[in-house]
């Protein structure tokens, strides 16, 4: 029980420091706000917290239990949307911002690929996190966002703060599991 309720308040801080990434993006635009939201990932590597999007392309070789993976990307979509909600009356320009964003996406091959390249670009980041240097996060999340690719955790933060909900997140959620397990599948790491 103890491990359940440590992975659930992991997975809830890792949404809050998401969701301040987000928020400062929605709130800056380009280019300050990209550079910015990476200290979302920084802070949730270094603090050894539960984000969907940095777990799943170390489902096997961490050996993440599938119910607990799927339990880390339930307690992400629920309090990031919830966080969301709560970001959505502090600053009339950010509500705003989230629902011409989240007009912009559609259920379409371009935004799956673009949630692949997305969830290649978080497995990057994270792995050399753990090679012991920031410089993908730091680059790699600036990355993600200025080449418009889709963040399945980020997304639905912002459907919370323009209040609203899109199907696209399926879609996104996919692609990253996908593009994160592709790209480890391609690399030496898993010969």
């Amino acid at each position: 029980m103890k491990k359940k309720l440590e992975l659930i308040n992991k997975s809830i801080a890792a949404s809050i420091l998401i969701a301040l990434g987000d928020y400062a993006l929605l709130k800056l635009g380009n280019p300050l706000g990209p550079v910015l939201f990476a200290l979302g990932l920084l802070g949730v590597c270094y603090m050894g917290l539960n984000l969907f999007t940095g777990k799943c392309g170390f489902l096997i070789q961490d050996k993440i239990k599938l119910v607990d993976l799927l339990m880390i990307l339930i307690i992400n979509l629920l309090a990031g949307y919830l966080i969301g909600l709560i970001f959505s009356v502090t600053d009339v320009d950010v509500f705003k911002n989230a629902i011409t964003k989240v007009s912009s996406w559609d259920i379409s091959i371009s935004f799956f690929i673009k949630s692949i390249l997305c969830g290649v670009i978080m497995y990057i980041a994270v792995y050399m996190y753990r090679k012991n240097t920031p410089l993908g996060i730091i680059f790699g999340i600036p990355l993600f966002i200025f080449c418009g690719f889709q963040h399945c955790i980020a997304n639905i933060i912002t459907m919370g703060v323009a209040r609203t909900f899109h199907y696209s997140i399926i879609i996104c959620i996919l692609g990253n599991f996908i593009g994160s397990l592709l790209i480890w599948y391609l690399s030496k790491e898993n010969k």
